[in-house]
């Protein structure tokens, strides 16, 4: 057969870290320390309680850690809880082809099997960088229609990512790869109707997981279709559109470059959905350099680019996981706070009384106007399609609008080493970890492809059982 499922199998077994450009490791490792940054951070977040709940219904007691915490569990129930962990506060990277968030299943499915499966810095590197390649040349081929259609591709698409990740680091053979990937084709799960409830970041603890247990089955003989990408009744034709096609992800996979360097991933800079990152930096800077604040204001328009407003579902939002896919929110706290921070998507900050008062002159729409000159627009996500445009309208008649092309993180505007460093200490102060060990590790991740145990690594993210908080 010469078909996608097995091309991918086949990429996976000859790729490797000799051919990545220069600069692929620099940027991988960003993305990899700010990817364990938001796992310790998501713990704390609205998702931990309920998660340690459910972790406390295993009966098996494992070795695999829980980051930020002393808790220990099997190593799929870890991929779970840690995946769901890295995307509960909408605050982990966007790889905006896919339209995705691949890199918070990846780095949870590496980690939760070490004891079996142990890793240097450098192997982990090279199996996470193979791995977003896979899921996002399997994303090209399936198109943004996917998306389109309802499906989340972080759990769709980003569990074929986590695969080929793990694939790389155990130097799966082809035939058993492909078996993997037919095994999990079966387990690709996500709906966009999910978003602001739990469910969407367990969209990534499940493809973790979901990952871990297609590997580890396959490698055990279990079978399944080694055509499941591009079989008629397979991936593609399941959960694809009339555009899908395997040809595009064979082409793209046959290119030379490497998504990690090109187009890139983008990190986030606040802690919500990346849709509304344009706008919210346009209000920041507007606010700045008007030197006003909300009572300045009589009416704030936000202008975004057709689709830009699809998974931006609440105009009103009641709790800090609907406030995240809140435009009028993000905007109104940005002008009332002057600033965004992990405590601006709680349920109280949402429903303070001032937001509530300045919402009815906050406006968010979408513009034909805004799609721009882009030939890719109808590609891309809607946090990257086209431009958003932010105006003030200030009570002395006062107009002033601003332009935003790139949020910030976006590759084009990248987050430099001292802002993931920001990043990662304010998230590691979330779980609780003392600030000694938190530069420690950071200082690791800056020199990962150094660390000669990943093992030995996550312990140190993980607290004492006298230290950890109570559940």
């Amino acid at each position: 057969m010469n078909g996608l499922t097995e091309r991918i199998a086949r990429f996976i077994h000859e790729a490797g870290a000799a051919q990545f450009p220069v600069d692929a490791v620099d940027k991988a490792k960003r993305v990899i320390a700010d990817t364990f940054a938001v796992i310790l951070a998501g713990g704390r977040s609205e998702v931990g309680e309920p998660l340690m709940r459910y972790l406390a219904l295993e009966s098996a007691h494992g070795t695999s850690p829980i980051l930020g915490t002393s808790r220990r569990a099997s190593a799929e129930m870890a991929a779970l809880v840690n995946g769901s962990f890295g995307h509960a506060l909408d605050f982990d990277d966007v790889l905006s082809l896919m339209p995705a968030h691949p890199s918070a299943i990846i780095v949870a499915a590496l980690i939760a099997d070490l004891d079996t499966c142990p890793l240097d810095g450098a192997t982990f590197i090279e199996a996470y960088v193979v791995g977003i390649e896979v899921g996002a040349r399997i994303a090209q081929g399936i198109s943004v229609g996917h998306y389109d259609r309802g499906f989340h591709g972080t759990g769709t698409l980003g569990i074929f990512s986590a695969v080929g990740a793990l694939a790389k680091a155990r130097r799966l053979d082809i035939a058993t790869t492909r078996q993997a990937f037919g095994i999990a084709a079966s387990m690709a799960s996500g709906l966009r109707r999910n978003f602001g409830t739990m469910t969407k970041p367990l969209h990534t603890g499940l493809a973790a997981r979901n990952a871990l247990a297609a590997v580890r089955l396959a490698s055990c003989g279990f079978t399944a279709a080694p055509d499941v990408l591009e079989a008629k009744s397979g991936f593609y034709a399941a959960y694809g559109v009339p555009e899908s096609d395997q040809a595009v992800a064979i082409a793209e996979l046959d290119k030379p470059g490497w998504i990690i360097v090109d187009p890139g991933i983008a990190l986030k800079k606040f802690a919500c959905c990346y849709a509304s990152h344009r706008g919210m930096d346009g209000t920041l800077r507007m606010r700045d350099a008007l030197g006003v604040g909300a009572s300045d204001v009589a009416r704030l328009v936000c202008r975004m680019p057709p689709g830009g407003m699809l998974v931006l579902t609440y105009p009103v939002p009641v709790t800090g996981l609907e406030g995240k896919f809140s435009l009028q929110y993000s905007l109104a706290a940005g002008l009332l706070d002057g600033h965004y921070s992990l405590a601006t998507f709680t349920d109280d900050a949402v429903r303070r009384p001032e937001i509530r008062a300045l919402l009815p002159r906050v406006d968010a729409y979408e513009d034909e106007a805004c799609r721009g000159d882009d030939p890719l627009f109808e590609t891309r996500s809607s946090g990257s399609r086209g431009f958003v445009v932010v105006e003030f309208e200030l009570r002395d008649g006062r107009r002033q609008s601003l332009r935003i092309d790139k949020a910030p993180g976006h590759p084009s505007r990248e987050l430099s080493w001292d802002d993931i460093e920001a990043k990662f200490k304010d998230c590691a102060s979330a779980a609780s970890l003392p600030e000694a060990v938190s530069a420690a590790a950071f200082e690791t991740l800056r020199n990962f492809e150094r660390a000669a145990s990943v093992d030995t690594f996550v312990a140190t993210l993980c607290r004492s059982s006298a230290t950890d908080h109570a559940r």
